[in-house]
């Protein structure tokens, strides 16, 4: 009963921080030292359940850039989409084929906190001054790629915090805008880096058996749920309030982790 609540509490915590700009990837690593660390597939299927959420928010979306592509300006956006996945997608392989290991380190992902706060605030008082804009162009797409890899490299920078303020610093200063660019972006790059680290995994001698499939079944199926919840919450809250509060949460979270560590 112990480790289902444990498996419950690890996909809660995927589900809000996964697609909030306070980065999941260092709080799912802080948190698996209190709630016992899982299987790289555990953290892979959670992570897809996020993804669904997501999907199932912008399904209309969605649909409106599978079916419109006749229409020049859905042909546009698509192209910049795809930009920015594939500019991810390369250097994320360059960075597999050279070896490249997650970081662990939980001093790293406190400093990543704190600097990325105080970026977030410095980068939302610049776009602010100038004039708003929703048009997302190619040079933000292709810093949305860019932004992507980088949070991918340093655990605790947030892959959705580090697309949604390339962007707005970029041209696309309209927190809706910028949001659901990060986000779209989001969907192909994490589904195909979930599927692929799923497939190793599962390719893996005898694998499959030693996997806990009831947990990772519940973790996805939380992950889902709260994740769904967290977004549409996120998208109303951004319609009238600015990012600040989450730099301030990451700012004490980061400098609270360095005191510990420190203790």
């Amino acid at each position: 009963m112990g480790d289902l609540i444990n498996v419950v509490l690890l996909g809660i915590i995927e589900g809000i921080t996964e697609f909030l700009p306070i980065s999941s990837t260092g709080h799912l690593l802080i948190a698996e030292r209190w709630l016992g660390q899982r299987s790289d597939l555990f953290n892979i299927v959670i992570q897809a359940g996020a993804i669904l959420a997501v999907c199932l928010i912008y399904r209309a979306r969605l649909v409106q850039l599978a079916t419109g592509w006749r229409d020049p300006g859905v042909r546009d956006y698509l192209a910049k989409l795809a930009t920015a996945f594939l500019i991810t997608a390369v250097l994320g392989l360059i960075a597999v084929k050279t070896g490249f290991q997650l970081p662990t380190e939980i001093h790293g992902v406190a400093w990543a906190l704190i600097i990325g706060g105080i970026w977030m605030i410095g980068a939302e008082q610049i776009a602010a001054r100038r004039p708003e804009s929703a048009r997302v162009t190619w040079t933000v797409a292709i810093l949305v790629g860019l932004a992507q890899m980088v949070a991918g490299l340093f655990p605790g920078t947030s892959r959705s915090g580090a697309t949604i303020f390339v962007a707005l610093l970029a041209g696309t200063n309209n927190r809706s805008a910028a949001t659901e660019f990060a986000f779209l972006v989001g969907i192909p790059t994490m589904f195909a880096a979930s599927g692929y680290e799923l497939l190793k995994q599962l390719h893996a001698p005898h694998a499959a058996a030693h996997v806990d499939w009831t947990a990772v079944s519940v973790g996805f199926i939380v992950s889902t749920i709260v994740a769904f919840v967290a977004v549409k919450w996120l998208l109303t809250f951004i319609q009238s309030h600015r990012f600040t509060a989450f730099a301030i949460y990451r700012i004490i979270f980061g400098a609270a982790l360095l005191l510990w560590l420190g203790a």
